[in-house]
């Protein structure tokens, strides 16, 4: 059943991949009419294989796509899917095009339901968070017939565009700062890494530099749920009793190296001489703080921006020659909380 055009897949795909008729597989995929259950189950096996998902526009719109961009991301609490949002947002202002959001909780299952719902709306082009996703993800994203733009990431291979940063080379330069700074004895924060992909290759990038130093990992502490400022105390302060001849944590976002920054504030650590501390992201909300945080900036609003120009262009010039790969280079802001 691979396909290797990229021509929007048919009711006759579905018919000639399961066997049945074009009518059954459409009674079938309405959930209409007497179908024997073995058949029902060829059908929608052979529509998943496919990645075939059907049209819910009537009419004459069956044929024609509408003016909607299907905006896929793992979370709107996350600090850093706002700002992709506009840019995103602001490279769409002046064309036809709206952008629709979609939210999967970092879940593979959730996306590929996400996914689904909005493809069969037949949106002018998609633009999805990450390069990991389900094999009925990916065949659904294949069998489109439209513009595909990953982004965030550039650690993989796309189905189509991407755009976004190097996660290892970012944890590479923060370790590489860090070991120039002097520090050894290094604690390590951050989420669970199965389902944060992009957190696991800065992670990876991280620790390789690090062994290259002949510097092991002190201590390390993974959590799951959202990323708050009360997680981050909670988190070191656990570090802290446990580990206390730590000089440096490394956090795997700002809003959890904020809370930590605060809890080390009231306990009166001296910052960055006794420990010194990063975290990620560059969130333009913590400039408040009594100290400014180490941080790299995710380029977030140009990768919004750029994925967003891309799905504009192709829509107007489907012939477009644009680049499959668009990387952002991250900078290091060493803020109040790494020694240079």
């Amino acid at each position: 059943m691979t396909r290797h055009d990229s021509r929007p897949l048919t009711l006759r795909d579905v018919s000639e991949a399961s066997g049945v008729s074009e009518m059954t597989v459409s009674r079938v995929l309405r959930n209409r009419g007497d179908v024997s259950e073995n058949t029902r189950k060829k059908v929608l096996a052979a529509a998943k294989q496919l990645g075939y998902v059907p049209n819910k526009i009537a009419g004459a719109l069956a044929s024609q796509r509408v003016n909607l961009v299907a905006v896929i991301i793992p979370s709107m609490s996350n600090m850093v899917f706002p700002e992709v949002m506009t840019g995103i947002s602001r490279a769409l202002e002046g064309t036809d095009l709206q952008p629709v959001v979609g939210i999967t909780d970092y879940l593979p299952e959730k996306e590929e339901k996400v996914l689904y719902e909005m493809l069969s709306w037949r949106p002018s082009g998609v633009i999805i968070a990450g390069l990991e996703h389900s094999d009925a993800s990916r065949a659904m994203l294949r069998a489109a017939g439209i513009p595909v733009v990953e982004i965030m990431d550039v650690d993989g291979m796309p189905i189509d565009t991407m755009v976004g940063i190097s996660h290892r080379v970012a944890g590479e330069k923060m370790a590489q700062a860090i070991v120039e700074a002097g520090y050894k004895r290094i604690g390590f924060l951050g989420t669970k890494m199965p389902l944060d992909h992009r957190a696991r290759k800065r992670f990876e990038g991280f620790t390789q530099v690090m062994a290259k130093a002949g510097i092991e990992m002190a201590d390390q502490e993974f959590y799951s749920g959202g990323s708050a400022l009360a997680k981050g105390r909670e988190l070191t302060e656990a570090m802290l009793n446990r580990t206390p001849d730590i000089d440096f944590l490394y956090y795997s976002n700002d809003m959890i190296g904020a809370g930590g920054l605060l809890y080390l504030l009231e306990k009166g650590v001296d910052v960055p001489a006794q420990i010194g501390l990063a975290g990620f992201n560059g969130v333009e909300l913590l400039q408040g703080l009594p100290r400014q945080l180490a941080t790299m900036d995710a380029c977030r609003s140009e990768i919004g921006r750029k994925a967003a120009e891309i799905i504009a262009e192709r829509t107007t010039n489907p012939e477009s020659d644009l680049p499959k790969k668009i990387e952002m280079t991250p900078v290091i802001s060493f803020g109040d909380t790494l020694k240079r």
